[in-house]
């Protein structure tokens, strides 16, 4: 096998193991493990819990579902690549495992990946590769975790609009893909049931709303009543148990009363309406749409800003923001194009 082919397989058979660490009916190798990394991840970072650890693992196994990778990875296959380049990648740590993507598609692309961690997210990825490691030393070698990017031949970088200049001004010389702020919106149109809704609140909800395909953002019909959306979103009271987030909701709520700003809470989640697309952390804000054309106008004059868009029977349906497919670049750049091109 050539070395794609390699780098394909490998991944597969962490896939396998993944797999195996998710469905505990079946042990992995590395089960225990899981165990012990989760529990360091979350001493380091409380926003990384348990079920959340879990869903970007499950995330995780599903970028890397096989058949779906050799498809994916053989798109780009060029066999005329000449000496690998070494790509950094300037890690985000909203989430956990965010960089996991970048890491994928350097590896595929038969580049050597320099990735600095996020000082937020320093065990995950480190333990992916490990299990890449047992698959093919070969293809793990090509990827280090550094502490700072030296002698790199083109640059991914995810951060802040802030981060975005130092980016520019550091590597901006380079070949570079530069990701700043973006935002997710929910659209409601007054025909989803309550199984629709609670799948939405799985959008807003999932990473405590700190990824950027998080629903931070409603667009709903003009006069519309929350009433059923704060009903399906009973589903999600477990999250008060969240000390954090918590904290997060009480003083958003406190800062709301004594500004005296109007606002809808359910007790572990504000609704408020605002034109920002960036949330707080326990806040959704909504804005009113009069029909589908303003709607749609809206939406095309914020679409730089903007990293997903969910809505019932869309091209991401309700539920799905957080569940991103191989072919889902950030940002909209493809990134395997960006990497397979470096000379």
């Amino acid at each position: 096998m050539n070395l794609q082919e390699n780098t394909i397989q490998a991944w597969i058979k962490v896939s396998e193991q993944i797999r195996m660490i998710l469905d505990k009916s079946e042990r992995s190798t590395f089960s225990d493990q899981w165990s012990v990394v989760c529990r360091q991840a979350e001493a380091e970072n409380p926003w990384f819990s348990q079920d959340q650890l879990n869903h970007a693992l499950q995330g995780i196994s599903m970028l890397l579902d096989p058949e779906k990778l050799q498809v994916f990875a053989r798109k780009y296959q060029n066999e005329g690549i000449g000496k690998s380049k070494e790509v950094g990648v300037i890690m985000a740590g909203n989430i956990p495992a965010a960089g996991f993507h970048d890491m994928l598609c350097v590896s595929l692309s038969k580049q050597n990946l320099s990735a600095k961690l996020s000082s937020s997210d320093k065990i995950i990825l480190p333990f992916i590769k490990s299990i890449l490691e047992w698959a093919d030393t070969i293809v793990a070698a090509k990827i280090r975790f550094v502490e700072n990017l030296k002698d790199v031949d083109a640059v991914i970088a995810t951060g802040s609009d802030n981060s975005a200049r130092y980016f520019e001004y550091y590597f901006g010389k380079k070949p570079h893909i530069f990701r700043k702020n973006r935002n997710s919106v929910g659209i409601i149109t007054g025909d989803e049931n309550e199984y629709d809704l609670i799948l939405l609140g799985r959008d807003i909800f999932t990473y405590f709303g700190l990824g950027c395909r998080s629903v931070s953002k409603l667009f709903v019909p003009e006069s519309y009543s929350f009433d059923s959306f704060f009903e399906a979103m009973l589903e999600y009271k477990a999250i008060m148990q969240h000390t954090r987030y918590m904290n997060n909701h009480d003083y958003q709520q406190a800062l709301y009363l004594m500004n005296q700003e109007t606002f809808l809470t359910n007790n572990f989640l504000i609704v408020k309406e605002d034109a920002r697309l960036s949330s707080p952390v326990g806040v959704v804000f909504f804005e009113s749409y009069q029909n589908k054309e303003s709607l749609q106008t809206k939406l095309d004059s914020i679409n730089d800003k903007l990293q997903c868009t969910v809505k019932k029977g869309g091209e991401i349906n309700l539920g799905q923001a957080q569940m991103p497919g191989i072919s889902d670049f950030a940002d909209g750049v493809d990134t395997m194009e960006f990497l397979s091109n470096l000379e």
